[in-house]
């Protein structure tokens, strides 16, 4: 008796057993309690891109708590990121994030195929054939510098009126680091805004050949405003070109600043008009949510799906306007600016690239494209391929030694 007691308990745990792992099979778990999320910085929270992307792991630990632990590697470049990714790839990573742009990513993610590898896209990725677990992703940027460009313009005409300079004198600068399609996009998505109200505006542009030296940034903004440009920008990475407009707003009382990725409202209080920013926070939550609960990351971020590359603008959150001072902004600075951002959430996207203007490939004269009947940017592709400079209305300086 016993023993038939004994077959009968070790029968129902076997048929126990079974039941369990032919249900696991049939029903695999759809939701991670908890995960470990990477990231790879190509600098460190001192400078404004990376502190703006670190926004996004920020929003993430906001979100999940304890759900999810994160792992960082700081300032690495991009020939050095092989041993970081694997780091995290040994340490457990369900996701990797990287806002730098080695190529080094894409090769080294077939060798991780459990692991979702996330990287700020630095190429054309239309047509391009990538792993599985590989992702693009980006925010519309030009959208935000055009809206930038907006509060530039009614600046510049407020100075035309008070008569601290004339119309000839509309002259803005931007500080960049390489004539890279991206890099020229946003200058003259800029541009194109401040013409939208003071269409007399010509523009200088100085590239540093670097991505972040305060040193030749910050000489570079003064090169630009010795040159007499009025208004600033910048694509760099450091707080330089906003330091040089305080400085020289000491002595002068016609120069002002707009930022880009993180407010200069604190480092330049008297000249810092507003700053755009790419939002990478929805493709952040979004892809970590999606990894959690097994789906496919492009299933489940909002955003226009190009293959395994995303991107958005104003209409789902992925650009923004920062800090409007409206101690230095001229008068209907901020309604200029929301009626154009509400263009941007009704899809209206055709007037940024369009008009009158004949732009030249720096690296091929022969290429040229007409402005007349406009140019749609990331059409198919998250990163910015608009590569002409204007001529007659953008003038390109090399930096003083």
């Amino acid at each position: 008796m016993t023993k038939r007691y004994i077959l009968t308990i070790c029968t129902c745990i076997v048929m126990l057993a079974l039941f369990l792992c032919a249900f696991r099979i049939l029903y695999p778990a759809t939701d991670r309690s908890t995960m470990k999320v990477g990231f790879i910085f190509d600098n460190d929270e001192s400078t404004p891109y990376t502190y703006n992307f670190s926004l996004g792991m920020d929003a993430l630990e906001k979100e999940y708590g304890e759900r999810v632990e994160i792992l960082t590697h700081s300032n690495v470049l991009d020939d050095q990121m092989e041993g970081p990714l694997r780091d995290l790839a040994e340490e457990g990573c369900n996701i990797i994030f990287f806002n730098g742009y080695s190529p080094l990513v894409m090769e080294l993610a077939p060798e991780y195929p459990d692991i979702q590898f996330c990287q700020t896209s630095y190429m054309d990725m239309n047509g391009v054939t990538t792993p599985a677990n590989y992702h693009t992703f980006k925010g519309e940027a030009y959208q935000g510098r055009y809206v930038s460009g907006i509060a530039a313009g009614m600046k510049i005409g407020q100075l035309i009126d008070d008569g601290l300079i004339t119309v000839d004198q509309a002259k803005v600068g931007f500080v960049a680091a390489f004539p890279t399609s991206e890099v020229i996009s946003g200058y003259t998505a800029f541009l194109l805004g401040v013409r939208a109200i003071v269409p007399e505006t010509t523009m200088e542009v100085c590239y540093t050949h670097t991505w972040s030296s305060y040193a030749l940034e910050k000489s570079a903004a003064k090169q630009l405003i010795a040159d007499g440009c009025v208004i600033l920008s910048q694509h760099t990475d450091t707080i330089g070109p906003a330091i040089a407009c305080e400085e020289a707003s000491e002595t002068m009382d016609t120069i002002f600043f707009v930022g880009n990725n993180q407010s200069m409202s604190e480092i330049a209080p008297g000249t810092s008009l507003v700053t755009s920013r790419i939002c990478w926070e929805p493709y952040i939550l979004g892809a970590v949510k999606a990894v959690m609960s097994n789906q496919e990351i492009e299933k489940n971020v909002s955003g226009k799906v190009h293959g395994s590359d995303i991107s958005a603008g104003f209409e789902k959150g992925w650009v923004e306007m920062v800090d409007l001072n409206m101690q230095v902004a001229a008068p209907g600075t901020k309604q200029a600016m929301d009626g154009v951002i509400d263009q941007f959430k009704k899809g209206s996207t055709d007037f940024v690239f369009r008009g009158n203007y004949v732009g030249v490939d720096p690296d091929d004269p022969a290429d040229t494209i007409n402005l007349t009947t406009g140019y749609k940017e990331n059409a198919n592709t998250s990163y910015p391929l608009f590569h002409y400079v204007l001529q007659d209305v953008i003038t390109v300086v090399e930096p003083e030694e």
